[in-house]
């Protein structure tokens, strides 16, 4: 009998745990480690974004993204805002005070990528690179004494650091919206977590 509720309570256990990842129409390899984040209509947060600390010097992701990537806002001007993808606060602090992400934004027709940073609460961007929808793109953020660098497939931009400490000790950061106004539709992006160092 024991051995039979210890099976049932593992089985529930597993089926409880999995996620439902659905990456039908995008190409690529080892997608069974993507992570479906579902930003809802009408929100900014993704639907998994949740506490997790980090410490080190690296972070290194693949993403893909769906047509669903492509948007249009209600006021002109947001079209140009930029929306968070993924990164960390840094220096022990808020991620408005200090931290790294690699952002993105459908506008002019493609979808850009770029380095986006808060150093003291004074916040900074650049664009890294256009990328296609529906593949595979590899990118990192290293911290460095006075730098942030930014990587996305081969292209690297470098935006400043004014964190105190040697490595990065903060949380991660997931997908959001915005800017001032939320999603215009469901948005989905899919995540690999490749390393942290």
């Amino acid at each position: 009998m024991r051995t039979h509720l210890l099976l049932l309570f593992i089985i529930i256990t597993i089926t409880a745990c999995q996620k439902n990842i659905d990456l039908s129409g995008l190409s690529g390899s080892n997608s069974s480690a993507f992570i479906k984040y579902t930003i809802k209509k009408g929100q900014h947060y993704s639907d998994k974004s949740n506490y997790q600390s980090i410490e080190g010097n690296e972070v290194i992701f693949d993403v893909k993204f769906d047509s669903s990537a492509k948007y249009n806002t209600k006021l002109s001007e947001n079209q140009y805002d930029i929306n968070k993808l993924y990164g960390f606060s840094d220096n022990n602090a808020t991620h408005q005070q200090y931290s790294a992400r690699i952002g993105w934004r459908w506008s002019d027709g493609a979808l850009r990528l770029f380095g986006y940073v808060y150093n003291n609460g004074v916040r900074a961007s650049a664009e890294i690179s256009q990328v296609p929808i529906g593949t595979q793109i590899r990118c990192s953020i290293k911290a460095t004494t006075g730098n942030y660098i930014f990587t996305v497939n081969d292209r690297v931009i470098n935006l400043p650091r004014l964190s105190t400490l040697s490595t990065v000790k903060g949380y991660k950061l997931y997908p959001y919206f915005g800017g001032d106004e939320p999603a215009p539709h469901d948005i989905n992006i899919w995540i690999k977590e490749v390393s942290a160092k």
